[in-house]
């Protein structure tokens, strides 16, 4: 048995709709995160944006309507891409496992420029601040509580234990290494950091 083909004509893009193509949006994001880490947000254009994207001005405007609509809706789309929680078995584990995480994207050439220089604009421009805050607090933070939530079902903290502790206590140091003072870190630092958080969170 067969069946009459649909008779009904294809559908068109309304007449003017732009259509918006996925590799010319991507190219504007990577140019957007480059523009960033060489020159910094203050000094980034949409001009040099499309330079480097290898494309018009027309197309990131037809996307963004500012260069800081850009950087918020990029950070915000990874604060919805954020990692899941690790689940190694045991709070040491998990500990490392979110320190390995960590230590890995704040060592990117890129993000040890993008992040200072935001959290600079940050305080000039409350969109930044709460794109900032979605990317890199609010995320880390259901990270720790997933990873204190599951210690205490184990029996290996007391209920009640303060996940943002963990932050304080192990990615905060992390941070100031790598970001802050921009030192590599010493052979077994993350071994010894991990321990010292778990110590912490027990006390």
């Amino acid at each position: 048995m067969t069946t009459d083909p649909d008779p009904r004509p294809p559908r068109r893009a309304p007449a003017g709709a732009a259509v918006l193509r996925e590799e010319v949006t991507e190219a504007i994001r990577a140019a957007v995160f480059e523009e960033l880490a060489t020159v910094g947000f203050a000094r980034m254009s949409i001009e040099g944006i499309a330079r480097r994207a290898g494309v018009g001005k027309t197309a990131v405007y037809r996307r963004w309507k500012s260069k800081l609509s850009l950087v918020v809706d990029l950070l915000s789309a990874f604060a919805v891409q954020g990692l899941p929680a690790p689940s190694t078995g045991s709070l040491y584990g998990d500990v490392r496992a979110l320190l390995e995480v960590a230590s890995h994207a704040l060592r990117h050439p890129v993000a040890s420029q993008i992040i200072p220089d935001l959290m600079v604009e940050s305080a000039r421009s409350p969109e930044i601040a709460d794109a900032i805050k979605a990317t890199l607090v609010d995320s880390q933070r259901g990270m720790a509580s997933l990873i204190v939530r599951d210690a205490v079902a184990r029996g290996e903290l007391p209920p009640g234990t303060d996940a943002y502790r963990l932050l304080d206590v192990a990615v905060g140091p992390l941070y100031w290494r790598l970001v802050v003072v921009r030192e590599k870190l010493p052979k077994g630092y993350l071994d010894v950091l991990a321990r010292g958080a778990v110590a912490a969170l027990r006390v």
